[in-house]
């Protein structure tokens, strides 16, 4: 057999990753309209968390989801297991009001109001006052480890931990007693299943904001995968002009760049020092985007102080960009078929939703038979059926009922006619409801148990239950 020459032997490439290496994103600093709007939101997100839990409200957590007691509070509204209802409708709205803005402007939940980017956005600052603005970040993590880098980690990780585990009591908060956990802290004697949310969720907050930050947008979130379905072009995107960006390149400010064929962008790539998730937006729109607009921010910096004119990187559509379309074109294009349509529905879902609170009854009944007796004949002849009535009061201060039965001839109740029950409580009642054969049908015969307040007559109920005449 021939020997094959070294000179001849095949090349064997070197083996190739699939996958890219992760750079870390070190965000720079900005200021600017959109940043300003950033942090307004991360305030008043922040304060309504972290301070309605210690809101009272009657006596009680002004919101508070008791999972235990199954009874949800919400101010002056009291919810229960039979109003999953609302939760649904709130669902619905939630999600049709995300694919109205989405079509108007893009990801502006995710840019501005998403626990992920208002978190992010915290931890970033943290690292900033302690380490310094992008420069210096990236030049400390190149240094080997000494007293000063380690004084400064154990600093940033610790309040970061400090944050994280105060988020996550806050979170637990609104479904055990604010003031109840706070007294357990104090001893570190928390349920099973509070030391495991408080730690599960504490880790999240420190693992997602503080490490992960831009992979989890870019590769956990959904979102980022289907956002361009619901873009049109007409939906308001963060865009760079390339018409008049390009071609970039650097230049002396008293140079007359356009006579040298340069176009307005000068090439700083301080628009992706700014992205938190890395991007340049140069390169088009990409599912990475956010839509945070630091880059617009910082981009009408650079051209204020080259003295030309702003909106280099700006929020525009595709058609106004392709067609030189001013402002108001753009805005009379955001009334289109689409979002008419997502603002209909939304704003008929709304009404109702309103409605429904508003009309909310303050009584609720439930009747269910006595499944062990279903029918049987007492003394008298008479035939007796046995009821299990819960009686629930959602309002806020406790009522004494009345009970009366109709529906079937000489129909007679059995049991104490009145009940009391507490307030944002529930009582549980066995009654017997007796009849003569004649007064029905043999089978099934409608009767309605009436409920009603003592001491106000508009809280009342008149509920259809089945007698059983064999």
């Amino acid at each position: 057999m021939p020997t094959q020459s070294p000179d001849s032997a095949p090349h064997e490439e070197a083996p190739r990753s699939l996958y890219e290496a992760h750079k870390k994103v070190h965000p720079r600093s900005v200021s600017g309209i959109f940043a300003t709007w950033r942090w307004i939101v991360v305030w008043a997100t922040q304060v309504l968390f972290y301070g309605l839990c210690w809101l009272p409200w009657n006596g009680r957590q002004a919101v508070l989801f008791d999972v235990v007691e199954r009874k949800f509070y919400l101010f002056g509204l009291v919810f229960w297991p039979q109003d999953v209802f609302f939760l649904t409708v709130l669902l619905i709205i939630s999600a049709y009001a995300l694919f109205l803005f989405t079509a108007v402007a893009g990801r502006l939940w995710c840019g501005y109001a998403c626990p992920q980017t208002v978190y992010t956005e915290i931890f970033v600052w943290i690292e900033q006052k302690i380490e310094g603005d992008r420069n210096a970040r990236i030049k400390l993590d190149a240094a080997p480890m000494d007293g000063a880098k380690a004084a400064k980690r154990a600093l940033k990780y610790g309040i970061w931990v400090l944050l994280s585990l105060w988020t996550s009591f806050t979170f637990v908060g609104y479904f055990t007693p604010i003031k109840e956990l706070w007294a357990e802290a104090a001893t570190l004697s928390f349920g099973p299943w509070e030391w495991l949310w408080i730690g599960l969720y504490g880790a999240f907050t420190y693992g997602f904001a503080g490490h992960l930050r831009e992979q989890v947008c870019k590769y956990m979130c959904p979102y980022a995968r289907f956002q361009g379905v619901m873009f049109d072009p007409d939906t308001l995107v963060i865009t760079y002009d390339v018409e008049r960006g390009e071609p970039r390149g650097a230049r002396n400010k008293a140079v007359d760049y356009k006579a040298k064929g340069l176009g307005d962008c000068i090439d700083c790539d301080l628009c992706v020092a700014v992205c938190p998730t890395g991007i340049d937006i140069r390169q088009g729109l990409q599912y990475e985007c956010i839509g945070c607009a630091a880059c617009i921010d910082v981009c009408d910096e650079v051209m204020d102080k080259m003295k030309y004119p702003r909106g280099l990187i700006r929020y525009t559509t595709e058609n106004a960009l392709a067609k030189h379309w001013t402002s108001g074109d753009i805005v009379r294009h955001v009334a289109r078929p689409r979002t008419l349509l997502y603002s209909f529905i939304l704003g008929a879902i709304t009404i109702a939703f309103i409605w429904g609170l508003a009309t909310k009854p303050q009584l609720r009944v439930d009747v269910i038979r006595d499944r062990g007796t279903l029918s049987r004949e007492v003394e008298g002849g008479l035939i007796e059926n046995v009821f299990r009535l819960q009686v629930m009061n959602v309002t806020e201060q406790a009522h004494r009922y009345s009970l009366a039965v109709s529906g079937l001839e000489h129909a007679e109740l059995i049991g104490d006619p009145v009940i009391e029950v507490a307030a944002a409580s529930n009582k549980n009642v066995m009654l017997q409801v007796r009849v003569p054969p004649e007064s029905g049908i043999r089978g099934s015969n409608p009767i309605y148990f009436d409920i009603k307040a003592l001491d106000d007559n508009k809280i009342a109920i008149h509920e259809k239950a089945m007698f059983l005449i064999q």
